[in-house]
């Protein structure tokens, strides 16, 4: 067997020597003998490949941790993990993408600008929530405020307190001015508020909770956290637009290539969720900003209306029915004409020059 010593592997698989030497003890790459006397470390060609996928997945900026575990995978099964890695970093980096903007263009205007800014455009809003057909009870909670929007989904036995305490939590940035500078510190705050109050809500049991889908409006931007199944929607120039990602067992399979969109809708685990309130301390919620113009009408929504009516529908109604309050109402009838198998709650905010 032709053996290398680390120069010569190092320079073969564009590794360092001194990377190869952590990766060893790491026991993420062994070499294929080490001399007793000297310790001296000797490797075969054949680790060139390893060494390769292990270069080329730190260019990728994967932890080693992760690295040890997808070498240790088949060829079909890494590519599913590097899929969905790299799925998460995308999605990352479009969050750290949209501050960066938010900041660049925060820092760019002038006091007079941001201040014409906060006078240009206010919300005009309604909400709705309806039981459904089917459900004993409604465990959804829909608010709309000048400031604040938001849409519960509670579950479980418990359910109903959930999403409410969720909701409660986040209402006193209804009444408060909100830098927006300072909005996404907040609602972040304001999301651990409601982690700890639907925590106390669903009073020990286990299996309640809710999902959390909010809006804050700063008088410039408007602020998303979310965390969930429940949705938002952006409507711009006629074209309808989703700005939320399903936390869903079903939405991480899509993301990693294992099924597909239409595979979905019929998926038996389509309403298991990965990430709800309460949960980990503190709550891994989404949080975004979100540039506004005049004229955007934005939706927020359970899962009771996404999963029964279609988006091409949703966006029609959205786009003939001119007020929030008839809009509301258009698209819980529609749930309800479609069966009505789950709670519906809407809210509906235009966003018009003052």
């Amino acid at each position: 067997m032709h053996m290398l010593t680390i120069g010569a592997f190092a320079r073969a698989s564009r590794l360092s020597a001194k990377a190869l030497r952590l990766y060893d003890e790491l026991d993420l790459l062994r070499p294929a003998r080490v001399d007793p006397d000297t310790g001296y470390r000797y490797y075969t060609t054949g680790q060139l490949e390893q060494a390769r996928l292990v270069a080329w997945l730190r260019r990728l900026g994967m932890p080693l941790a992760r690295i040890r575990e997808v070498c240790a995978l088949d060829p079909a099964a890494a590519a599913t993990e590097i899929r969905a890695y790299w799925a998460r970093v995308e999605a990352e980096t479009a969050v750290r993408r949209d501050l960066a903007a938010f900041l660049v263009d925060q820092l760019s205007q002038t006091p007079e600008m941001s201040r014409k800014d906060t006078t240009m455009l206010e919300l005009r809003y309604s909400a709705h929530s309806d039981r459904g057909r089917v459900r004993p009870e409604n465990q959804d909670t829909a608010y709309a405020g000048g400031r604040l929007l938001a849409v519960a989904d509670g579950f479980g036995p418990a359910g109903a307190p959930a999403s409410s305490a969720a909701v409660e939590a986040l209402r006193f940035l209804d009444t408060e001015e909100v830098p927006a500078g300072d909005v996404l510190n907040l609602l972040d705050d304001a999301v651990r508020g409601a982690n700890d109050a639907v925590r106390d809500a669903a009073d020990g049991a286990g299996d309640a909770g809710t999902t959390l889908t909010a809006l804050v409006w700063t008088g410039s931007r408007l602020a998303l956290a979310h965390i969930g199944d429940s949705r938002a929607y952006l409507l711009r120039d006629g074209a309808l637009f989703l700005i939320t990602h399903d936390h869903t067992v079903v939405q991480s399979m899509i993301d990693e290539g294992r099924l597909t969109a239409e595979e979905a809708v019929a998926h038996p685990q389509r309403a298991l969720l990965l990430k709800a309130l309460p949960g980990a301390t503190p709550p891994n919620a989404e949080l975004r900003l979100h540039d506004a113009q005049p004229g955007d009408r934005y939706l927020l929504c359970s899962d009771g209306l996404s999963t029964v009516v279609p988006e091409p529908r949703i966006r029609a109604l959205l786009t003939k029915t001119p007020s929030p309050a008839d809009t509301v109402l258009a698209l819980v009838a529609e749930a309800n004409g479609a069966g009505g198998p789950d709670n519906v709650s809407c809210v509906v905010a235009d966003l018009v020059e003052k």
